[in-house]
């Protein structure tokens, strides 16, 4: 197995997609248990570490770093076996979601678990992440579907978590686990320290408190949502469910206020219904002038501050929905109701997908940024948060994108900040720690489904307390104790505004042409520029900063 250490490669997994960017030592494709084994031993020697990616969809900087970096997807990518009876199935951690469900569909099984980015989207990343989506609200995150794990430990050992019997290293982590589930003040401290157990949705720090709370202790739970932090993981025994009824309907109340959405989510909610999302009216606009979405627009009527999706389905959803309007009615939340059937159901999704690709079409520097993109409350709490949560970026004068799963208590939100600018980058850090302390205040978890990464592993002591945060390092160390597996990443980050892909305060000449009124990217005026400015000629153009040009 090759370790391409050349420029193109290290540069192209630079980054993911986050606002991160390092340059990886190397990077390598591996093809089987004995390649990862071979390259554990080899990040040892080279006194490196190893960074497993799938399809690189992490917003938050997970598979962003500078050792070497493993690309699972080309080649650890077959699903092994399918069990209909049983209902599950094994696979590699390379899989694309959604092409694991085609070949699950003739069998009227799926993999619940989703995510906007399931058609590129890989298992391993899910598991690593513990991913939701959007329909969480019945079947929950990937680590309520994950049966079986195997894997590689940092001492190059295998091991399978159905068996507590393995290396010494296994056996010690075993041992760990063990003394504290059998410690009453390990155990409170785990039930006083983290999220309120009622919020399904949570992927911040690593899971201790679900794996040795509730009975026999269950590793499946702890490696999910680790980051590949922990061990390298090779196999993945995944429960599967019937594919949900044909018999399905949404319901699109149109909100006056961004406030009123989430008091209509909550009455959502007493309906039963099997998905409840949240879009902006910020969101709305910018759809409509995307050649993409727009014919996906057609249920929305007149210029709605929020849009709650509910979907209902089953014998019952005509009941259902009527009982949800009914509720409404006389309570001045919302302008209008829209029911959507059929074949157009996939289209109101389609638009609640492309959430995050459209807001990377608003005009100008300042984007909605994903640095509290993620944060989750109980739902019954989320409207004194989000409350808070408005005061603060009032406070500092910020606007800010709301969208996601409101159903279980998780909004994508995303303040608008040019990257680029000093004044905003030191907003950026403000927003995010403000926001931790708002988290903590209302039991909530820093990440819903997106993970720590380089973006918010700084503020998990904030969050947990110093003495749950030291369980996690203690954690870290008995799996890895020479750092073999994705440093930097939930323990022991560096700064969270470090990294960044933007210099601060920079001229970029492409983004000057691209800011013309040319349709396409003249690349003889940059040069001739560039060799009139510089004397030199455009072969000594520089590729920096995500191969964007510069001077």
């Amino acid at each position: 197995m090759q370790l391409l250490t050349d420029n193109l490669h290290r540069i192209a997994y630079a980054t993911d997609a986050s606002a991160y960017r390092e340059l990886p030592m190397a990077v390598a494709y591996p093809e089987s248990v004995e390649d990862v084994k071979e390259l554990i031993e080899t990040a040892r020697k080279r006194k490196t570490h190893i960074i497993p990616r799938a399809g690189g969809t992490s917003i938050a900087g997970q598979v962003v770093g500078d050792g070497i970096v493993a690309d699972i997807s080309r080649h650890l990518n077959k699903i092994l076996e399918i069990n209909t009876e049983e209902r599950w199935v094994r696979v590699q951690p390379g899989v694309v979601r959604d092409e694991l469900n085609l070949a699950l569909k003739p069998y009227s099984l799926f993999f619940s678990p989703e995510t906007s980015t399931s058609n590129r989207c890989c298992i391993g990343g899910m598991y690593g992440n513990n991913s939701c989506g959007a329909n969480s609200l019945v079947y929950g995150s990937t680590r309520d579907h994950v049966i079986e794990v195997k894997g590689v430990l940092s001492d190059g050992s295998e091991f399978c978590t159905s068996t507590s019997k393995g290396s010494s290293l296994w056996e010690r982590i075993y041992d760990q686990l063990k003394s504290w589930q059998s410690d009453a003040e390990t155990r409170k401290l785990l039930a006083d320290s983290y999220p309120d157990r009622s919020l399904r949705r949570r992927s911040c720090g690593y899971a201790i408190d679900e794996t040795i709370l509730d009975g026999e202790i269950n590793l499946c739970k702890l490696l999910a949502g680790s980051e590949g932090t922990l061990a390298f993981i090779t196999e993945l025994k995944l429960s599967l469910d019937p594919l949900p009824s044909n018999k399905r309907m949404v319901v699109c109340a149109h909100c006056n206020s961004l406030e009123n959405s989430f008091l209509v989510n909550l009455i959502a909610l007493r309906h039963n219904p099997v998905a409840v999302e949240l879009m902006d009216g910020q969101i709305l606009e910018l759809c409509r002038g995307n050649k993409e979405q727009e014919h996906n627009r057609f249920f929305v009527n007149g210029e709605p501050a929020a849009i709650i999706i509910a979907e209902f389905n089953g014998e019952l959803m005509e009941q259902a929905a009527e009982a949800f309007e009914q509720e409404l009615t006389g309570q001045n939340l919302t302008n209008c109701t829209t029911r959507v059937y059929g074949d157009d159901i996939a289209k109101v999704w389609a638009l609640r997908k492309a959430g995050l690709g459209v807001l990377s079409g608003m005009k100008g520097d300042a984007k909605p940024v994903g640095v509290v993109e993620d944060t989750a409350v109980a739902p019954e709490r989320l409207p004194a948060y989000m409350a808070d949560f408005r005061d603060m970026l009032n406070r500092l004068n910020l606007n800010c994108v709301y969208y996601g799963h409101i159903g279980t208590g998780e909004l994508h939100l995303r303040p608008v900040l040019n990257l680029k600018n000093q004044h905003d980058r030191e907003l950026f850090r403000t927003v995010a720690y403000e926001t931790a302390e708002l988290v903590k205040k209302h039991r909530g978890s820093l990440s819903g489904e997106h993970g720590d990464g380089r973006l918010r592993g700084e503020f998990i002591p904030l969050v947990y307390g110093e003495e749950c945060y030291e369980l996690m390092r203690q954690l870290k160390r008995c799996w890895d104790p020479d750092g073999i597996f994705n440093r930097g990443k939930i323990v022991n980050t560096p700064p969270m505004d470090s990294f960044l892909r933007f210099e601060t305060d920079q001229q970029y000449l492409v983004e000057k042409y691209l800011a013309s009124d040319k349709t396409y990217f003249n690349w003889k005026s940059a040069f001739d520029e560039c060799t009139e400015q510089t004397g030199e000629s455009c072969s000594k153009f520089k590729i920096q900063n995500s191969l964007r040009v510069v001077l």
